[in-house]
């Protein structure tokens, strides 16, 4: 995908605008929908463009400022920075008073939808192309890989939203804006056909398109969806459980990355861990812009970020609850690679925080009669460091070229090890379960009954993935989202208000059909 991620945004611009085909008057030198589509050329650059729209990542500052926002402020795991307070429609998607004018989920709504038109289009096109410019086994990948982004981009509304609008074609005339909300099942069925679809995808890609959709990221989403459905649909609940199982049993040639941190600080870019990866790079060639300012939003102003988001009180004691009983003599090895905090491991004199201890970081100071700097007290300050780089000269740039991988293998793993024990065979997810502990240098889990077993995997996705942003979706499959917000005092959660998004109001402005 780094290839072609972006490519398109520049040399067609409003080619993927939804009244293309309205066009009248035309410019033969111009890239129109009439003459774009003409080898495999264009079809891989229209790709590039479907991939520009995940996690809104075409933006710069949109990608961190919308998708933590609206995915990360609402679980119990992580606590606004003081720089975030600033912002109100941050504030309220925190505190649960947001309206149906909220900037953040009104954009992250209109990415997802401008993602899904492109690939409509993509799905429409491409079986016009010549076959002698592009053979009917390779027109047959790119739309595979098509009907995998349009079922991702579905997938991410419908997780937000109790209601979607199903697009499942290229948007020609603005009257066929106006389309109804479709019912959750048939939303998830819609989503599922398009990710059975896409299990025609190889299952390697080479090293020129590393990081595009794989067989593997289909069966791995494809589980994800099952697994939802059989907690929203108790009366299917054993056939989706079963259905995610053979999904996630097709999930093959992965392997757990004992370099936790390595897979998020880009020193380890699409491991071996990795089955879906958001791509970026730090290629400037030519004006290339494929970098982010993740870590400046993720990081805390005493190592030079923003201080925009925290973990909270809740996240370190449950990453400390075992105790110091890892096989390295400390606490669990995911916690030193998520979050830097006050403790001997960064305070060793080996510079494990940037070069320094962590009580030279996080520490007052002063001025003295002369206008010296005199360092005073140190003060314990958790602080993600999930997604920040590995060298401090990397921090301090105001953009860098980080991976995001939005589908781990560890995922695979915990969700299936859930969907059977769900079935009644805790012994059979218990396995699963101590791969992703061992990972951890922790040792092999105690209890072995369904109930013990459902709190392990609770326990282990907690500390796996924070800023991963499947917290909130796991509550609420679960049925526990109140409970575990009231539990830190975030009080502001209604279940009927909050557990999905309001349809935005520019998406009732546009559309007639929902503004009656």
């Amino acid at each position: 995908m780094k290839k072609i991620l972006y490519i398109l945004l520049v040399v067609t611009g409003g080619l993927f605008a939804s009244c293309d085909d309205m066009l009248t008057v035309k410019s033969p030198d111009t890239l129109t929908p009439e003459n774009f589509w003409r080898n495999k050329a264009d079809a891989e650059k229209a790709m590039g463009s479907a991939y520009a729209m995940l996690e809104s990542a075409n933006d710069i500052w949109g990608f961190s400022e919308v998708r933590w926002p609206v995915e990360a402020y609402r679980e119990d795991i992580c606590i606004m920075g003081s720089d975030a307070l600033n912002y109100q429609t941050w504030v309220e998607l925190f505190n649960f008073s947001y309206t149906n004018g909220n900037s953040q989920f009104s954009s992250y709504w209109a990415d997802n939808y401008r993602g899904i038109n492109r690939t409509n289009q993509i799905i429409e096109k491409v079986p016009t192309i010549p076959t002698e410019t592009f053979p009917e086994a390779e027109k047959e990948q790119i739309l595979a890989e098509a009907k995998f982004l349009r079922a991702y981009y579905h997938m991410k509304l419908l997780l937000n939203w109790k209601e979607i609008i199903i697009r499942d074609s290229y948007i020609k005339s603005e009257s066929e804006l106006n389309k109804g909300l479709s019912s959750r099942d048939k939303a998830w069925d819609f989503i599922v056909a398009d990710f059975m679809e896409a299990t025609k995808l190889k299952a390697i890609r080479d090293a020129a398109t590393v990081g595009r959709a794989t067989q593997g990221a289909a069966y791995s989403y494809l589980g994800f969806a099952y697994l939802t459905r059989a907690y929203e649909e108790p009366a299917k609940k054993a056939e989706f459980l079963q259905k995610a199982i053979d999904a996630f049993d097709k999930v093959k040639g992965y392997t757990l990355v004992k370099d936790f941190i390595s897979m998020f600080d880009g020193s380890n870019k699409n491991s071996t861990e990795s089955i879906f990866e958001l791509q970026f790079s730090e290629n400037t060639d030519n004006g290339a812009s494929y970098r982010t300012a993740i870590h400046k939003w993720m990081g805390v102003s005493e190592i030079g970020g923003w201080d925009e988001i925290q973990p909270s009180e809740m996240l370190m004691k449950e990453f400390m609850k075992e105790g110091k009983i890892a096989t390295t003599g400390n606490y669990d090895s995911r916690l030193y690679a998520t979050v830097f905090f006050q403790d001997p491991y960064f305070n060793d004199g080996t510079g494990k925080v940037y070069g320094d201890d962590y009580d030279n970081w996080f520490c007052e100071w002063s001025q003295d009669a002369n206008g010296d700097w005199i360092q005073g007290p140190s003060y314990n300050k958790p602080a993600f460091r999930k997604y920040l780089p590995r060298n401090y000269s990397d921090m301090k740039k105001s953009r860098t070229g980080l991976n995001v991988p939005l589908m781990r293998y560890a995922n695979v793993l915990l969700m299936k090890a859930e969907a059977l024990n769900e079935q009644g065979h805790p012994e059979l997810a218990i396995p699963l379960i101590n791969q992703v502990r061992e990972r951890a240098d922790m040792p092999a889990m105690k209890g072995t009954s369904q109930a013990e077993v459902r709190a392990q995997i609770k326990h282990e996705r907690i500390i796996e993935f924070p800023l991963e942003n499947f917290r909130f979706y796991d509550l609420r499959r679960w049925g526990e989202t109140k409970q575990a917000l009231d539990a830190i005092g975030r009080t502001g959660f209604n279940p009927e208000k909050n557990s999905f998004y309001p349809i935005p109001q520019t998406e009732l402005n546009s559309n007639s059909a929902l503004s009656k």
